[in-house]
């Protein structure tokens, strides 16, 4: 059964099809990978980017998807305004959203990650605000949940990568490329 690693790039969708929009050209999966029988196991917003896994096991996808099984899942936050400490602390603590309190998370301000690629289009910059990096690994999965936590501490989101989901990283993989686990 096989399981691969796959750098979505922004604006892919993390379906293999767009049936919600007819003639959409919106561009899916399939665009990018051509192997019968896996599916994503879990998903990452359309204007998120970054590590996904794609297998034709059904119980590793359940155990990488599922909450109860607080897989580990590593993002890079490049945030609008000079992070603090106090909202990295409030991220590792836990801060309570509209939908109920997250759980404790690893957070922590790093510089922009090496070897980072050029996101197209460009995340918009404003000359009179700085921008940021954080490291951030939760261990649950809520809609848009990232992106919610720092606006939540005052720091808005301009892009998101998933960096690691388990024992799995992004490493060596560029956008739009895949690779066997």
């Amino acid at each position: 059964m096989p399981t691969i690693l796959f750098n979505k790039p922004f604006g892919v969708l993390s379906q293999f099809t767009d049936k919600g929009t007819e003639g959409s050209k919106r561009p899916t999966l399939s665009h990018y990978i051509d192997l019968p029988g896996v599916y994503p196991a879990g998903r990452l917003d359309r204007d998120s980017e970054g590590l996904m896994v794609l297998t034709s096991d059904g119980a590793l996808q359940a155990r990488i998807a599922d909450p109860k099984f607080k897989a580990a899942k590593t993002y890079w936050v490049q945030v609008e305004g000079t992070i603090t400490s106090d909202a990295v602390d409030a991220l590792a603590n836990g801060v309570t959203l509209k939908d109920g309190p997250t759980r404790r998370a690893k957070a922590r301000a790093i510089p922009e990650p090496n070897g980072l690629w050029q996101r197209d289009p460009p995340i918009r910059v404003r000359k009179s605000v700085p921008d940021s990096w954080l490291e951030l690994t939760i261990k649950e999965g809520r809609n848009r949940q990232v992106r919610r936590m720092t606006a939540h501490v005052g720091f808005p989101t301009l892009r998101l990568i998933r960096a690691e989901i388990g024992v799995w990283s992004l490493e060596g993989l560029k956008p739009g490329n895949w690779r066997e686990a």
